[in-house]
């Protein structure tokens, strides 16, 4: 009896253990594929600087001059898209303005191209409409701040293999976020009716808030508590697993840029968040693209709040992502 005893508990012990290693692998496995770990680190193409005031000055400009800028506030919105195009041809871009009318309103994306005219493209997008009467120095005056100095860097380089557009999109926000009227949908929907090729579309979406704080980073999910770090101190690069190759190549340039940590993350369109700004309109036709983003509302307590102001931003580490963002799109567009 004793030995049966012993057998069985010897049994049942190798399978808790078997389990329990394979769960252990399971959640190995998983963590690879989601936060795609890795060392690799391209080195910068050139030694390019953005200053931090400039990222500053073109935030306060929309989140303060011309705020508020929501759908509602079209004249804020008329002259935002404006100075985005003046700094645009500043830049030394062609600059184009895609109207369309919504309830008999008429607004703007504002594009600035680069690299050759019928060459495939790759495009960088951000919104400048704002949710409601908040200020939206995060949301999304960061990401269009990031879009101008990349039309600065851009313009700077005259080696571009594809056409790269940069394109300040209107009409992100509710009440037409998720809907056809949404800017970068038309944008998106106006070069699939024309056949063109886009390679790649990066998206920017809340690019400037970062916390040295424990805790202060958190997830839509507690699994995901385990794969990355609760200090907000980092920017993120989120796809699809379509969008996987996408994500890397992303990565490894952003990390390479500077000494800001760049993590990754690939999970399927129907993670909560994951679809929450202008790639999904190119998602919808087909397109790959990533977000770039520092987490939004996950981190930022301000969000669609009036405390989203510019002095809350760290415009030193948003200049880095920009600096980043830069790298992967001249190599994107090699």
């Amino acid at each position: 009896m004793t030995g049966w005893f012993e057998k069985t508990r010897a049994s049942v012990v190798f399978k808790i253990v078997r389990s329990s290693v394979l769960l252990g692998l399971a959640f190995v496995g998983l963590g690879v594929f989601v936060a795609q770990p890795s060392c690799t680190r391209l080195p910068p193409s050139s030694k390019r600087q953005i200053p931090a005031e400039r990222l500053h000055r073109h935030v306060s400009m929309l989140a303060e001059r011309f705020s508020p800028r929501s759908c509602e506030d079209h004249v804020n919105l008329s002259h935002c898209a404006a100075y985005i195009a003046s700094q645009f041809r500043n830049a030394g871009g062609r600059v184009e303005m895609q109207e369309y009318e919504v309830r008999n309103r008429i607004y703007r994306n504002v594009v600035v191209s680069f690299g050759p005219v019928s060459a495939p493209r790759i495009v960088v997008g951000a919104h400048y409409d704002t949710f409601g009467a908040t200020p939206g120095a995060d949301d999304n005056a960061s990401g269009v701040a990031g879009l101008i100095e990349l039309a600065y860097l851009l313009g700077d380089n005259a080696a571009l293999g594809k056409r790269v557009d940069l394109v300040a999109f209107t009409l992100e926000e509710p009440p037409y976020f998720r809907t056809d009227d949404m800017g970068s949908a038309r944008y998106a929907r106006a070069l699939h009716e024309r056949n063109v090729d886009v390679e790649a579309m990066v998206c920017l979406e809340m690019i400037g808030y970062f916390s040295d704080e424990k805790k202060s980073q958190e997830f839509p999910t507690a699994l995901l508590g385990l794969l990355y770090p609760d200090t907000g101190n980092y920017i993120a690069v989120i796809g699809s697993p379509g969008d996987r190759k996408l994500i890397k190549q992303v990565k490894v340039s952003m990390r390479g840029a500077s000494d800001l940590p760049v993590y990754s993350m690939c999970v399927p369109k129907s993670f909560p968040g994951v679809d929450y700004s202008d790639h999904l309109s190119f998602w919808e036709q087909g397109c790959t693209a990533v977000l770039v983003t520092d987490t939004a509302f996950y981190r930022n307590t301000a969000y669609h709040a009036a405390m989203d102001i510019p002095t809350r931003l760290d415009y030193d580490r948003m200049a880095n992502v920009v600096l980043g963002v830069y790298e992967a799109v001249v190599r994107l567009a090699d």
